[in-house]
């Protein structure tokens, strides 16, 4: 590790890893599947990168940019293997961003991130539609963008991890620039991606506290803007 890391830090976020000469393949511990399989439950997981949550009071549910209202998700935390099977409840910036009630089900004690998940689809639903006398989503933003809008409806979360002002992205590589504008108290804050997640744009604590309202932990009416 000594070799590779940066001053100061314990994880490597962007790496590569590659083979580069033969050997015996290790024996899979017991109870464990054989490498090269896939881990119980079969396939691979349809939402890579890591869970975390927003807090509110509902029934265990989850929000996603990718699957559906209605759809049935099972999700699973490789740590612990707990796992919930919760239904798709909205939209969100994220594959799956759980709910306070599908956290609680799966989290390791006084964590707020599931780094080693599963996400399984194990059944449909049908496409959300704009309530009578709503306006389809992703409205024009209120206040005028000077960045190139990216991730049109999404809601933005925090992602429990320290250090300074950042954000995680499945879309935008390290180094971009995204400014985050809380519309709902037009509040705003450029970072820095500092990795990857399953939300456009994940922010750190450090961030988020620059655009929170008090006592919330999702932002719903959020504006998201690559400056570089």
């Amino acid at each position: 590790m000594d070799q590779v890391r940066e001053q100061g830090k314990n994880v490597i976020r962007n790496n590569k890893v590659e083979v580069v000469s033969g050997g015996a393949a290790a024996a899979p511990a017991a109870g464990q599947p054989a490498a090269g399989q896939p881990a119980a439950g079969g396939g691979a997981s349809v939402c890579p990168g890591n869970l975390t949550f927003f807090a509110d009071n509902a029934a265990p549910g989850v929000t996603s940019n990718k699957f559906p209202v209605g759809t049935q998700l099972k999700i699973t935390n490789l740590d612990n293997n707990k796992s919930t099977t919760v239904p798709v409840i909205g939209t969100s910036a994220s594959c799956a961003l759980l709910n306070t009630a599908a956290m609680d089900q799966v989290r390791e004690q006084g964590k707020n991130v599931i780094r080693n998940n599963k996400v399984e689809v194990v059944g449909g639903g049908a496409a959300a539609q704009p309530a009578a006398g709503q306006p389809a989503a992703n409205p024009p933003a209120a206040q005028p963008a000077t960045g190139q809008v990216v991730c049109n409806g999404s809601t933005v979360t925090l992602s429990g991890e320290g250090g300074a002002p950042g954000a995680s992205s499945n879309q935008f590589p390290v180094g971009t620039k995204l400014k985050v504008t809380n519309l709902d108290n037009n509040k705003s804050t450029t970072v820095s991606v500092t990795g990857a997640s399953g939300s456009c744009a994940l922010l750190n604590n450090a961030a988020f506290e620059q655009v929170r309202e008090p006592g919330k932990f999702l932002i719903r009416n959020a504006r998201i803007e690559k400056v570089s």
